[in-house]
């Protein structure tokens, strides 16, 4: 079988037979990936523990005809260390691997950005230099945008008016002005649209500055629009512990 090496974030992994396990990648140069580690659940295991959820890892894989095979596995940050410790952690952590593992939906093709974002994602939340609520809500805006679903926090999503606007609206694609807003749309704070942008740009300045009124609404207003795109609550939300000011 031809042999390839690339580095990778383990997203899930599952039981396969007494001792072999499945993991899905989200690898730098392939995409998403699903390859056999062989025998890693045994204790003599050379490299089980290096294919655990949260590992980045750099591997070599065997390429096979349904799933490819892992042959060598060495660590490259092992950032579940500083994430299954603690639950607000851990909790927006599970979140990162689902939401990456829905938006990369086709298998080796190549999502470099999602690989990069992720992997920046984890390493901040596992030295706890931010809040995981904050981590959690920029990816999310990130990853979305990524995946070609960016919403629209100045001008009017649905006719391009220049804004700044008053409505928020997840089915329309963000901010809508007066003519365009559908019944029901949410009338967030300018405040909130202000952390919103600065979340999606990355203006980390910007949104430590926000109160805890402001992220909460903000984090209510991404978890709607993120939903209604992907039609489908993630699995690990209802787990969400993201009390203000945990680390």
């Amino acid at each position: 079988m031809p042999l390839y090496r690339d580095q990778a974030i383990v997203l899930r992994t599952q039981k396969l037979g007494e001792a072999d396990r499945i993991a899905t990648l989200l690898t730098r140069a392939n995409g998403k990936v699903r390859a056999v580690a062989k025998g890693v659940r045994r204790t003599s295991s050379r490299f089980g523990a290096r294919l655990e959820p949260f590992s980045y890892v750099d591997l070599q894989l065997a390429t096979g005809r349904t799933l490819d095979v892992v042959t060598q596995a060495e660590s490259i940050a092992a950032y579940g260390e500083g994430i299954v410790s603690d639950y607000a952690r851990y909790t927006a952590g599970t979140v990162l691997l689902e939401t990456a593992d829905r938006l990369v939906v086709e298998e080796k093709e190549p999502a470099l950005q999602q690989h990069l974002l992720l992997a920046g994602a984890l390493r901040v939340l596992s030295t706890g230099e931010r809040e995981p609520a904050l981590v959690l809500d920029s990816f999310l805006l990130r990853s979305l945008s990524i995946s070609g679903y960016a919403p629209s926090f100045d001008d009017c999503a649905r006719c391009g008016e220049p804004g700044p606007h008053r409505a928020f609206n997840p089915a329309s694609g963000g901010m809508v002005c007066t003519t365009c807003r559908p019944p029901a749309s949410a009338m967030p704070a300018q405040a909130t649209v202000t952390h919103l942008t600065a979340l999606l740009t990355g203006d980390w300045p910007t949104a430590l500055q926000a109160d805890p009124r402001t992220r909460r609404e903000s984090t209510g207003l991404i978890a709607a629009f993120f939903t209604y795109h992907q039609e489908n609550q993630l699995r690990s939300l209802p787990h969400l512990d993201l009390t203000p000011g945990a680390s």
